[in-house]
């Protein structure tokens, strides 16, 4: 995203300070249920808005869609009963028209929708002239580009009061998390769109309720914005997404128990000694770099040998080696085997790129 966009800060279009906190059921169900979980949640006094789907993107066919237009009206007389704005999630022009008639405070353009350019292109195009908050969750693939481009097309429709949701991305692979947190992907956009406040969704993320304190301490900790998290009176019985939903009681417990750190600090010492730090992990970041291109020059002496023995690049038994051997060594000294692994992955491939531009250079003609 190109710089110089008019963006306000959440903390200003919601008149409070960070972490915001958005709450409430993943879905409208019924009206008493909407309202009586709104009560409950603002009763916490910790909540600055409340969450409710009335239009739920399933995966398959026969899971609750959500109740439609008229759980607008549900989440309008849940304002009324508590004083708190709320935001619901919109898919389609169609959505955005019945939520500003309705006089829904934020919209916000949920993962499915994120992903597929014409439909946030809708949105944008019938918000064009409209002053109102819109929040955009990341894809559900991770694509960054994808995400920027929302922003984008959005800001270019006069959205000015914007914020991200980080939710995670779906993954083949099967972890302790619904969906993985990718931490680098928020933090890239973070660091490209430096005035854009990024807010966590860490019941998508986790999937499970009880993993909710602990993402949403690693976001806080990450200095996003604030969380969204979802709530409900009764989450067992709660007609979707169940097991990633804490009652009211549950949400004011981990906002409590919260650990809201500073950017920076105006102690000296603090100063001093991280400006000492930071110069020893600058200079060790230069012997490690140093240290990589002189082992990518013995990987291109290696290619240039194979070449001239016609032997493959790929040797497994090797590559074998290197992981077992080397993760080891590395668990020894204390860093993780995840962080290993992925590390020894980027430098093989490198190494191998490295080999493939030996073993195919033709040598120029005279």
């Amino acid at each position: 995203m190109k710089k110089g966009l008019e963006l306000q800060s959440i903390t200003k279009w919601m008149n409070t300070t960070k972490p915001v906190i958005i709450s409430g059921p993943c879905s409208a169900e019924t009206e008493e249920q909407t309202i009586a979980t709104a009560k409950q949640i603002a009763a916490t006094g910790k909540v600055h808005a409340l969450r409710a789907g009335i239009w739920k993107p399933r995966t398959r066919p026969g899971q609750y869609e959500g109740a439609g237009d008229i759980g607008l009206q549900w989440l309008m007389a849940a304002k009324k009963e508590t004083g708190l704005p709320v935001t619901t999630e919109v898919a389609n022009a169609a959505h955005v028209e019945a939520c500003l008639k309705a006089g829904v405070d934020i919209l916000w353009v949920g993962a499915r929708t994120t992903v597929n350019p014409f439909s946030v292109q809708e949105i944008a195009d019938s918000l064009k002239g409209v002053d109102i908050p819109v929040m955009v969750k990341n894809p559900v693939n991770p694509d960054i580009e994808l995400w920027i481009g929302a922003l984008e097309r959005l800001n270019k429709a006069g959205i000015t009061k914007m914020a991200a949701i980080h939710r995670g991305f779906s993954s083949f692979e099967k972890g302790p998390f619904r969906n993985q947190p990718m931490w680098d992907i928020a933090i890239e956009l973070k660091t490209r769109i430096p005035d854009l406040d990024i807010l966590c969704d860490p019941s998508h993320i986790s999937g499970n309720r009880d993993l909710i304190a602990f993402i949403s301490q690693k976001a806080l900790d990450l200095d996003m914005a604030g969380l969204m998290i979802e709530s409900h009176i009764n989450p067992d019985a709660a007609w979707s997404d169940a097991k990633q939903q804490v009652t009211p009681a549950v949400l004011g417990k981990i906002i409590s128990e919260l650990v809201v750190r500073t950017v920076s600090s105006e102690n000296k010492s603090f100063k001093d000694t991280l400006s000492i730090l930071r110069e020893q992990i600058d200079h060790i970041d230069d012997e490690i770099m140093q240290k990589f291109a002189q082992r990518m020059k013995i990987s291109e002496k290696i290619g240039q040998y194979k070449k001239e023995n016609n032997v493959t690049i790929l040797q497994v038994t090797r590559w074998e080696e290197i992981i077992k051997t080397r993760v080891a060594l590395c668990k020894a000294m204390g860093l993780s085997e995840e962080f290993t692994t992925d590390l020894l992955k980027l430098i093989h491939h490198e190494s191998i790129q490295v080999q493939t531009k030996v073993m195919n250079h033709v040598e120029a003609r005279v």
